[in-house]
């Protein structure tokens, strides 16, 4: 009786052992990097060792599970950027492993980082992603981990400020961020594409259909428990920007418009403001020629007001053609990108567990 009571207690105590270890083994995420890339051959392989580095020193000490690995999508590139890809998803040289995304064409950052994010949601507990340029510290990926840890399902990575930027760019940022907030976005200050998100966040974030994607704006609507992390801008590896002042400014004006409808209310609160203003003007020539003995108007007044005027309706048919627009895109459905070829693709975090 003494043997069998002994063999239960020894029979609970290793199931309970086994039990608490195998529950802590499936605690350690499966992290995966999302990183879009469009013309990136000059940076590209500095950016993987880098990335390498810091994610096989976070799976060394268990931070993260040593299957995690990097997913870079190519938004239709037109230099070697899917060759290296390819051949870095080939390689395999150290814990992590590399996959590549390629779209049929050029879709866009916003749809290319999408079609990782979608590409990856089953496949980890946690998605990271960051601009190829690493211009964005990873030093500091580690305290993204410690914050998901905490239960944080949306951890967004934030400037700390913009002393490293041109007295140009620091201030159209601080406009841009400032015109958002008179237009009602809720967006964070300082805050890109840089952040962490879990699974469950991810598949929310992929409920959203709009074609017109501005994430910016997306993230802080999914609701769950967010944080930030503060980081130090850092100097481009190589390369050049794919953000030039146009493209800046069409990313800002597609952020108003996709998530404010503040300019279409301008346009109104003006019509009714110039209403007014041509009223009094009427009463007023309507008043010269009852009760004055009149006075010719010059032609120059006439045609400035003239001009004026004109130019404030076609700005206003403008802004109401651009939300038309939009509502046109959207109600036909296409999709936002396709993928045409995947390099070393990873399996389902369900097959692995």
């Amino acid at each position: 009786v003494r043997f069998s009571t002994l063999l239960t207690l020894l029979s609970f105590f290793f199931f309970y052992y086994f039990a608490i270890f195998a529950s802590a083994e499936e605690r350690v995420m499966r992290l995966c990097v999302v990183i879009p890339a469009y013309n990136e051959e000059a940076v590209l392989r500095q950016t993987h060792t880098e990335m390498s580095t810091i994610l096989e020193s976070l799976a060394q000490k268990g931070e993260i599970a040593k299957d995690s690995f990097i997913c870079f999508v190519d938004d239709g590139s037109k230099d070697r950027t899917w060759e290296i890809l390819q051949s870095l998803a080939q390689e395999q040289n150290g814990l992590i492993a590399s996959s590549g995304i390629k779209l049929s064409r050029n879709c866009g950052h916003q749809n290319a980082l999408l079609a990782g994010l979608e590409y990856v949601a089953d496949k980890c507990d946690y998605a990271l992603s960051i601009d190829c340029d690493l211009q964005d510290d990873i030093s500091v990926i580690d305290t993204f981990i410690e914050k998901a840890k905490r239960g944080v399902e949306v951890v967004l990575g934030v400037r700390k400020s913009r002393n490293k930027d041109s007295f140009f760019k620091k201030y159209s940022a601080l406009g841009f961020y400032k015109l958002m907030a008179f237009m009602g976005v809720k967006i964070t200050y300082n805050h890109a594409d840089y952040r962490l998100l879990s699974s469950r966040a991810i598949s929310a974030l992929l409920s959203f259909k709009e074609r017109n994607s501005f994430l910016c704006g997306i993230v802080p609507l999914l609701g769950f428990k967010s944080d930030r992390v503060e980081y130090d801008r850092l100097e481009r590896l190589a390369g050049e920007s794919k953000y030039p002042l146009f493209k800046m400014l069409s990313f800002a004006w597609n952020g108003i418009t996709s998530f404010s409808v503040m300019p279409l209310r301008i346009v109104s609160m003006l019509g009714i403001a110039f209403f007014i203003l041509s009223l009094g003007l009427g009463l007023y020539a309507l008043y010269v020629k009852l009760f004055t003995d009149g006075v010719v108007y010059g032609w120059a007044s006439t045609i400035i007001l003239l001009c004026f005027f004109s130019g404030i309706q076609l700005l206003s048919l403008g802004v109401i053609g651009e939300y038309v627009g939009k509502i046109y895109a959207e109600t036909k459905g296409r999709p936002r990108y396709f993928i045409e070829e995947i390099a070393n693709p990873q399996k389902n975090t369900s097959n692995n567990k």
